[in-house]
């Protein structure tokens, strides 16, 4: 993440505009990652010194180190004040509060875990090499736990923070400086995610054209590429973001480089990839040249393996725990409505091939025949491939409720189960919405189709059919098992705002 100019003062709420105030200001992200610490050592020192109490009572329990008559005794309170200043230094060395990673993406997560699994494996060496006879419990509750209400905070923090970056506070003011075409992808897309700290303030194109607008942004042009200095000083922008570098030869690079000021502007360059996730990238630089070097996505060996046990093992646990609950749902769909308990549905999935989806019936029983009557009528609310109609008139009372709260989904546990879904994927489409496709959107068969996916916790029914595409075609390109569990934590989330659902 780049480093941006809001003062402490701004954290308040009001954000700064004048270039000269900004100039003065003191980093946003230092009172944040001061804010950051302050929760970390409170976080810490709540499992540490709670777990030492939990498991070992108010009493001064010691332990020795090596096995011998001179051995030395150690209360456990300065082993936890030990393990208490080490989990400390371990977050700091591994820069779980940089300015890069704050804020937006999973690193900040995953720097965390590291930091704390490097922590207790150390740990564990150190007992066994000293002989040191520590509490099993007092090791196995601090670890788990300490991780998972470290990642809490991080996270309460982070809604936090978008919060007040959805009203353009605690981001970097961006000009944008390229192409017309390239700056206007880049700004629509920055604008699509405000969470992620970028606001765009300006634009420089190869255009006579001042005080225009960018198209699908609404950002200021100042002027042509040779205006960027005269820009940053009207706009007050403290980053800069290359979007093409067609018009911008290395020599012009380098010069805007070295214009802008060390520490108040930074220089981003945008490259012509989209949708693409950050573990298949890597910048090396060769003779000069920062290449980036960017992985192909595999679906095979390890990574399909474990997706494929982790399905196994989480359906057949779900059919297990749920089957009161899938129980109570069938007797209620057979008493409120004539028809079938279950609806059957030939779906398009893994390479092409297809399969018979399974729900809990819905709708009235004729459904399908109403079907092209209403087909009309929903295009009209944005999506011409996919049906999905509000206050559709073929739900029954109950499959409202149903629907809801996506219950009606809950038998697709057997289709994840038997191995022809997944619990993450694509959403499996019908053969006629296969038929309107463009050729790019047939990726989405390169992995199973799942419950729940990128798109369902990203809007569910309200967005677009090309957000849909987008969207599911991002998972198939950088789908991970860690991925994974961030959309079934979102999915949880998406059912109970009961946002898009319909």
């Amino acid at each position: 993440m780049v480093s941006e100019t809001y003062s402490e003062g701004a954290l308040s709420g009001g954000t700064i505009g004048a270039a000269g105030r900004a100039n003065r200001a003191a980093p946003w992200q230092i009172g944040y990652a001061r804010r950051l610490f302050f929760t970390d050592v409170g976080i810490v020192a709540a499992v540490i010194f709670g777990v030492q109490w939990f498991w070992l009572g108010l009493d001064t329990a010691e332990l020795r180190l090596g096995e011998s008559s001179g051995s030395l005794a150690v209360s456990y309170t300065t082993i936890s004040v030990v393990l208490f200043v080490s989990w400390l230094l371990a977050l700091q060395i591994y820069g779980t509060r940089g300015f890069r990673v704050i804020g937006a993406g999973s690193q900040e997560y995953r720097l965390i875990a590291d930091a704390t699994v490097r922590l207790f494996g150390l740990v564990a060496i150190v007992a066994f090499l000293f002989q040191v006879d520590l509490a099993r419990g007092y090791i196995l509750i601090a670890f788990p736990g300490g991780i998972a209400v470290l990642l809490l905070g991080r996270w309460a923090w982070r809604r936090w923070l978008h919060a007040r970056r959805a009203h353009g506070a605690f981001s970097s003011r961006v000009l944008l400086v390229g192409s017309a075409a390239s700056a206007s992808h880049i700004g629509r897309e920055l604008m699509r995610r405000p969470d992620v700290g970028y606001r765009v303030v300006g634009a420089c194109v190869p255009t006579s054209l001042v005080g225009a607008t960018l198209p699908g942004t609404g950002a200021p042009i100042f002027g042509n590429l040779d205006k960027v200095q005269m820009a940053l000083e009207a706009s007050g922008a403290d980053t800069v973001i290359i979007t093409s570098a067609d018009e911008l030869p290395p020599q012009r690079v380098r010069e805007l480089s070295w214009s802008l000021a060390p520490g108040r502007q930074h220089l981003v360059v945008a490259p012509s990839l989209v949708d693409i996730g950050g573990p298949r990238i890597h910048t090396r630089p060769v003779a000069g040249l920062p290449l980036i070097h960017v992985e192909m996505p595999r679906y095979e060996g390890a990574k399909k393996f474990t997706k494929r046990a982790f399905d196994i093992l989480f359906s057949g646990l779900g059919i297990l725990l749920l089957s009161p609950v899938l129980g109570a749902i069938a007797l209620a769909i057979r008493l409120s409505s004539p028809g079938p308990v279950f609806f059957r549905q030939e779906r398009v999935g893994y390479n092409g091939a297809h399969f018979s989806i399974l729900k809990f019936r819905s709708m009235v029983v004729d459904a399908e025949h109403l079907l092209q009557e209403l087909a009309a009528k929903q295009r009209a609310e944005g999506n011409a491939v996919l049906f999905k109609m509000k206050n559709d008139p073929r739900i029954t009372p109950i499959g409202r409720f149903l629907r809801r709260f996506s219950l009606d989904e809950l038998p697709q546990l057997f289709n994840v189960f038997s191995g022809s879904m997944s619990l993450v994927g694509p959403r499996p489409p019908l053969d006629t919405e296969v038929d309107q496709y463009e050729q790019h959107v047939h990726r989405r068969f390169l992995v199973k189709p799942g419950i729940t996916g990128l798109w369902q916790v990203s809007g569910r029914s309200n967005l677009s059919w090309e957000d849909t595409v987008r969207l599911d075609l991002y998972y198939v390109e950088n789908w991970s098992f860690t991925g994974d569990l961030v959309i079934l934590w979102r999915t949880a989330r998406a059912v109970l705002a009961r946002d898009g659902a319909y």
